[in-house]
């Protein structure tokens, strides 16, 4: 579970800056992050906002919420199954400064205008998250959005199907019907 912001200020929006894990170019992504255990993800996004970006937040609105479902192929052999949920919120900024984190899991915070954000390096959670703000579904949740072949993502990989030991014994009360 995850909660992000979207802070829209004067035609810009408030990003955090991650360095992509493989060593690529740094990604743009929407300031928030990953739930502690037991944490309520309003709170989560409050301080994860404050972390990346010394901002102080008061929360406007619940935009939507976004969920995938992947499953990696794992390091040591098997699967990785991932299920992502995350609460996208709306929020103004009510004080602090900006600032950069350190030794966190993103290296700088800025303002962009609104019609530059398409060219920047972004993950896609930066479009979900844009979406739904300028949509306001009022159920929460974007209908698939048209994807044009040169944006088209890997599609997930799916489980190995699990098949049963060869000699299944009848479930008690139920017919055999192999």
């Amino acid at each position: 579970m995850a909660a992000y912001a979207i802070c829209v200020r004067d035609g810009q929006l408030l990003l955090s800056r991650s360095p992509a894990p493989d060593g690529g170019p740094p990604e743009w992504v929407l300031p928030g992050g990953g739930m502690e255990h037991g944490e309520d993800p309003h709170d989560t996004v409050v301080r994860e906002v404050a972390e990346e970006t010394g901002y102080r937040i008061e929360v406007t609105g619940l935009l939507g919420v976004h969920s995938s479902h992947y499953v990696f192929p794992g390091r040591f052999g098997g699967d990785v199954d991932h299920h992502g949920v995350r609460l996208v919120y709306e929020a103004r900024i009510t004080g602090g400064e900006l600032r950069y984190e350190i030794g966190g899991s993103t290296d700088m915070a800025a303002w962009h205008d609104l019609d530059a954000v398409p060219g920047l390096n972004l993950v896609s959670m930066v479009d979900l998250g844009l979406r739904l703000w300028r949509e306001r579904p009022a159920t929460g949740h974007l209908a698939p959005a048209p994807v044009e072949p040169a944006q088209v993502e890997p599609s997930p990989v799916e489980p190995a199907p699990v098949e049963a030991p060869p000699e299944t014994a009848p479930l008690p009360g139920k017919m055999n019907t192999e």
